[in-house]
């Protein structure tokens, strides 16, 4: 494991004896589909032909010149949330997001992938459809494993660690919902405006602060480094 003692640290701090496994970001592709298995969007068929997942409008097409063939439609229902193994591969115009997590552009054979932690991952995870719209499925999940807040929490921290939380960490998520379900009660707006990200509409039964501020919750928790990182 990851996990090392004041000893180990002492006598191998390089881990040049390999007293401990290394600690490495995951792939960008196993990131999402982390996220989308997480908040139980993720397609589970098999094959077929590559899909068109969510990508910031515009850049594809400054790259072709915009024409009728080169103009990127992204995909509907399921081809939003299939693997990101069948993800549709322009090398000329790779997926942003994919190439900020490390991906090669693909012009030539990559024995290895560049390891980085960049603020630009912690934006896309942040703000990229894809994350979004997963952590307020993920929130419906927690939503409906229980009618107690703190076991929805743990549920969402749970399902995307493998573990239970800490009491320090779940006094953290606590509070992030509490205040999160503050301001969005008193931005109802607000909290529409997040239910709306994405394709696949929120389910009206849901009163929208509450579910936006589990949302919120779910999309920090999506964030953390542990759930980036292969342990």
């Amino acid at each position: 494991g990851a996990a090392f003692t004041p000893e180990l640290l002492e006598n191998d701090p390089e881990n040049r004896l390999l007293a401990r496994s290394g600690r490495n970001r995951l792939l960008g592709e196993f990131i999402r589909d982390q996220a989308l298995a997480v908040s139980g969007l993720l397609a589970n068929k098999l094959g077929g032909p590559s899909v068109k997942p969510y990508h910031p409008p515009g850049i594809y097409e400054q790259l072709t010149g915009g024409g009728t063939t080169d103009t990127y439609v992204p995909g509907t229902g399921e081809d939003l949330f299939r693997r990101s193994l069948y993800t549709y591969w322009k090398r000329s115009v790779p997926h942003p997001a994919m190439l900020s997590f490390g991906t090669p552009f693909r012009e030539v054979c990559a024995i290895q992938r560049p390891r980085s932690n960049t603020p630009l991952q912690a934006l896309n995870l942040m703000n990229d459809p894809t994350y979004v719209e997963a952590s307020r499925f993920l929130a419906v999940r927690m939503m409906e494993s229980s009618a107690d807040t703190p076991q929805r929490l743990a549920f969402g921290f749970r399902t995307a660690l493998a573990r239970a939380p800490r009491p320090a960490e779940m006094t953290i998520l606590e509070r992030a919902h509490q205040r999160s379900l503050a301001d969005f009660r008193a931005d109802p707006e607000a909290a529409k405006g997040l239910l709306a990200v994405g394709t696949k509409p929120a389910d009206p039964k849901y009163d929208p602060a509450e579910l936006a501020a589990l949302a919120s919750v779910a999309g920090t928790i999506l964030c953390m480094d542990e759930t980036v990182t292969k342990p």
